[in-house]
């Protein structure tokens, strides 16, 4: 596959958020993407399942020749050695979450993988940081722009607290 534009998403709710998402992208670097750039970090509120805590959340935009199976067991493996647990509650508290938000402009339906990710566009804490980053990002499959859909998730809680932790 060739190097494209990947954006995945950090979450972390429980320990220490902020060096969780350190921990994260430090761990995409070891493994050799290239981190280009990375949004402010967030903290927002909790969606699905709100009794748990705050979120941290930032965005990052990466580079690698990994496939989306290959970038999906990456992630996985990272979010396994900052101490996700597989008991942990779905869309519950967890010490760290990666989501592959774009491959490039790659749109793929898997039951184990979707590109884009589904639920982003509905979600306040994802396309926040992400039109932070990128706010000419267009759709892969509508040529929507991303910021365009911002106005939609404004209620959804979210506030700035730190810069770019790269």
């Amino acid at each position: 596959m060739p190097v494209a534009p990947t954006y995945l998403s950090l979450g972390s709710n429980l320990g220490d958020r902020r060096e969780n998402l350190l921990r994260a992208i430090a761990e995409l670097q070891k493994a050799g993407m290239e981190v280009v750039r990375s949004s402010s970090i967030y903290e927002t509120e909790p969606q699905d399942f709100a009794d748990q805590p705050a979120f941290l959340n930032c965005v990052v935009e990466t580079r690698s020749d990994l496939s989306p199976f290959s970038l999906l067991g990456l992630t996985q493996s990272i979010e396994a050695s900052v101490g996700r647990t597989p008991s942990d509650i779905p869309k519950g508290p967890r010490m760290i979450d990666i989501d592959i938000l774009l491959l490039g402009d790659f749109v793929m339906h898997d039951e184990r993988l979707t590109i884009p990710h589904p639920r982003m566009f509905n979600r306040r804490f994802v396309l926040e940081p992400l039109v932070e980053i990128a706010p000419d990002l267009r759709c892969p499959g509508t040529g929507a722009l991303i910021r365009d859909l911002l106005p939609s998730v404004r209620e959804q809680g979210a506030r700035r607290i730190a810069t770019s932790p790269v």
